[in-house]
């Protein structure tokens, strides 16, 4: 599904969305009120279609893969981002914890000169909310991940961005668990390398940039990184 503010694919076996992807710049920050959520209905006739309260009483957060405040520049672009095509349920220390500082710092980024390609999702079954362990809410409607993820790549703003990627181009890539426990855990120690993402979700990234130069950028780690290991396990 292609929308204005981001791109996404939806998993109706799992009610939610596989990865959604968006390009972030400064102006794309502004000073909207965060909207409320609502069902997509641009989902495919026979398609689930997940409503807010499904999430009532779950435990887990409606979390956003595209970030409410990465898109509050007009009440449309804000209103898209409480798409339920666009969320997943995420414990509340992941949501509200490291996930959270890592689109504090994705936006700092922007708001110091950079554009930012971001592609995020989750994968695997069986998360830990507020209420214990679960595979499934939503009375099995809507799978809960194991893993959240996300890539991105940093640029100074300019034009051609694809031209301009080299194998000295910044990325980031994390995965951090589902599960509470974490509120206060530094989201740099899920930094792992894109590679490891692309195991984990069998997905390719930066496949419109050359071997040469797609090879580095995917096996390096980001100096912001202070875990060891591979998160994404």
């Amino acid at each position: 599904m292609v929308k204005p503010q981001y791109a996404l694919s939806f998993n109706n076996a799992n009610g939610g969305p596989n990865w959604v992807a968006w390009h972030l710049v400064a102006s794309d920050i502004g000073d909207e009120e965060r909207g409320d959520f609502h069902p997509d209905t641009d989902l495919p006739d026979g398609f689930k279609v997940i409503k807010k309260a499904n999430y009532n009483r779950s435990g887990f957060d409606r979390g956003h893969i595209c970030n409410s405040k990465d898109r509050t520049d007009t009440r449309e672009n804000n209103d898209n981002t409480f798409l339920m095509t666009n969320i997943l349920p995420q414990a509340p220390d992941n949501n509200q914890g490291p996930w959270k500082n890592l689109e504090d710092f994705e936006r700092s980024l922007a708001q110091e000169g950079n554009e930012l390609y971001i592609v995020a999702g989750a994968f695997g079954t069986g998360g830990r909310g507020k209420n214990g362990a679960a595979k499934k809410i939503a009375k099995g409607k809507v799978n809960v991940p194991k893993t959240f993820w996300k890539v991105m790549v940093v640029l100074p703003e300019g034009d051609d961005d694809l031209s301009r990627i080299t194998k000295d181009t910044r990325a980031i890539a994390v995965c951090m668990p589902n599960k509470q426990g974490i509120r206060n855990t530094d989201w740099r120690k899920f930094v792992t390398t894109i590679r490891n993402v692309e195991v984990a979700t069998k997905y390719d990234f930066l496949s419109e940039v050359s071997k040469s130069i797609q090879a580095p950028i995917e096996l390096h780690v980001d100096s912001e990184g202070t875990g060891t290991g591979n998160p994404c396990k």
